[in-house]
Order: structure tokens, then C-alpha cells, then sequence
């Protein structure tokens, strides 16, 4: 079945992508072409006439990726300058500046929406990155789109570079966004610190960037380890082997696996929205504080304990 004569959800968001993609012309570029990074990867990457640029856009629509019953303005304004910022960093690059296109209801209350721009400012703050501008609509809903624009270094990490014999490495925390959702959807609002991991994601950008000298290949997880690690197989055209006796389960998300009766293995394989990162080394070149996962092997895809990954891999929209 052609694309043209699916829905959406037929499609999926990764198949979405590719169409449109093709439609812009961008899925396959030339020699002479500005784009030196096209769509697949974290961010884009543009020549420009004495420099280069790296792009990145990310979007948060209430009832999608938040819920005002439990996420403050300050929570939303937080976590979509995390999304994008952490894509800038996942190429090796420093970010600059951000834009932003707010759509709010009419009757939502300005502290709200100023509250909006107090959590982007947070995040932002963290790396001296400045809110340039933007453009603010009415909607039916809150939306917050934002544009992240960031200066490469000399070498560009993408997710293509994993090689044979590498280690694939993680830094940062894994599942307690995904347990603090499964907690916050129940209508609870603690325990409080899973929760407010859902909310507000802790990112250590210095530690992401202490991998910047030695990663072969780099990325964000924002939609789960298992996604994500397929996106950098993909796109670097090996296997990955994820262990699972590698990710330790902390006593938070132990806890609230036994309360729920879920298996919190699953969090951390396929949550995403904590916006840990991946990495693919050299054995002797996994920088402090990052934690061996997995190898990369010849082949395709990505495998847990040697075998396929039963179930949905991480978060996809459009997913039936």
C-alpha cells in the first residue's frame, strides 16, 4: 500500500518522517548542498557562508506530552528546552539560542504561559544558552514548539559513526521519567521523586560533553533505549547488543514496579523523556561516569540478552 493511501497511524511516526522527508527532497543530498546533516539524525547541520550551523525542533502539545493536573508551567518550560538542547549536544555541538512558538487558550492564565518561559530560561540558564524570540497564537490546547540553534565543533557526532568491536555506552538516568508517568496516569502524585522526574528531567550536559573527544557515534535518548539504539544501528548499519545486567534498577523504580505490578526492566528499556545519552567507544575510551550496555556487532537492528525485543521498543506517536 502506498503511503498516499494510508492514515497516519497506518504509517507510524518513523515512516511519517521518511515521507516527508522524500517529499522535501532532503532524504537524499547532493555534493554542493548547504545540508551537510539531513533529517534521521538528532539535529540538523547547515554550511553557512563562513560557518556552520545545527538545528534542532521539538514540540509539546498538552494532553500529549503533558497534562496540566500534574505538570506546572515551569515543568513544561523545563523539559521542551531539555528536549532541545539535549539534541544539539547529542551532535557535539554547544548550543546558542532558542525560539519558540507558543499557542495558548484564551482563558489560560498569563502567570501560566509566563511560567512557560521561567522553565525554558532554567534550562537554558544551565548551558548560557539565550531565548532570542519567537511567536506566540490562540489554540484550542497548549502547544510549545521550540527551535534550538547550536555552533558545531570542528568534528560532528552523528548517529552513523558506531563501529564493530565498540562498546555502546550511557550517562545519565533511564525509566524514572517512564515510571513517574506511570505513576502520575494512575492519579497519584507521589512518590514525589519519580514523579517529579517526569516533570523536570536532570541532565548532566558536563558529563555528555566529557564523551565529545571519543564518541564514535552519539545520541539522545528521548524515546527509549531500545528506539534509540535501533535509530544508531540503523543509521551506522551494525547490530547493537544491549545487557541487561548492565542498567541497574534503582530502588525507586524497584519499588514502584512491585506497587504497580510492572516489570521495571521495561522503563528503563523503553522509556524515554529522562534524555540520557548513548554513545558508541572504543573499550578503552568510555569516559568516567558513562556505563557500558551493550557491543556492536556485524548485522542489523538491536538485541537484549541476544534475542529481539518483544514489545513496543519506545515511544512512537501514531502508534495503534
Amino acid at each position: 500500500m502506498s503511503p498516499s493511501d494510508m492514515t497516519v497511524s497506518q504509517l507510524g511516526e518513523f515512516g511519517l518522517i521518511d515521507a516527508l522527508t522524500e517529499v522535501l527532497g532532503t532524504s537524499e543530498l547532493g555534493p554542493d548542498s548547504v545540508v551537510l546533516v539531513g533529517p534521521g539524525d538528532d539535529a540538523a547541520v547547515v554550511q553557512m557562508s563562513d560557518s556552520r550551523m545545527v538545528i534542532s525542533t521539538d514540540a509539546m502539545v498538552e494532553n500529549v506530552h503533558f497534562k496540566r493536573a500534574w505538570s506546572s508551567g515551569i515543568d513544561v518550560g523545563v523539559r521542551v528546552a531539555a528536549a532541545n538542547l539535549s539534541d544539539i549536544v547529542a551532535m557535539g555541538a554547544h548550543p546558542t539560542a532558542l525560539v519558540v512558538a507558543l499557542g495558548v487558550p484564551s482563558d489560560l492564565p498569563v502567570e501560566w504561559a509566563l511560567d512557560v518561559a521561567r522553565g525554558m530560561k532554567k534550562e537554558a540558564d544551565r548551558l548560557n544558552v539565550v531565548v532570542v524570540g519567537g511567536d506566540v497564537v490562540a489554540s484550542p490546547i497548549i502547544s510549545v514548539t521550540v527551535t534550538a540553534i547550536g555552533a558545531p565543533r570542528e568534528r560532528i557526532i552523528t548517529r552513523a559513526g558506531a563501529q564493530v568491536g565498540d562498546v555502546v555506552a550511557v550517562a545519565g538516568r533511564l525509566g524514572w521519567a517512564a515510571a513517574g508517568l506511570a505513576v502520575a496516569t494512575r492519579g497519584f502524585s507521589s512518590p514525589r521523586v519519580l514523579v517529579d522526574a517526569h516533570r523536570q528531567p536532570v541532565i548532566d550536559y558536563d558529563l555528555i560533553q566529557s564523551a565529545f573527544d571519543h564518541a564514535h557515534a552519539l545520541c539522545d535518548v528521548s524515546d527509549g533505549l531500545v528506539a534509540d539504539a535501533s535509530h544508531m544501528a540503523k543509521a551506522s548499519q551494525v547490530q547493537i547488543n544491549i545487557t541487561t545486567e548492565a542498567l541497574a534498577i534503582a530502588d525507586p523504580l524497584r519499588d514502584m514496579g512491585l506497587a504497580l505490578t510492572e516489570n521495571p526492566m521495561n522503563w528503563i528499556l523503553t522509556g524515554g523523556d529522562d534524555h540520557a545519552f548513548l554513545g558508541a567507544f572504543d573499550q578503552a575510551n568510555v569516559p568516567t561516569g558513562w556505563t557500558v550496555v551493550g557491543q556492536v556487532v556485524a548485522g542489523s537492528g538491536v538485541t537484549v540478552d541476544g534475542s529481539a525485543f518483544i514489545g513496543p521498543a519506545g515511544h512512537t506517536h501514531f502508534a495503534q
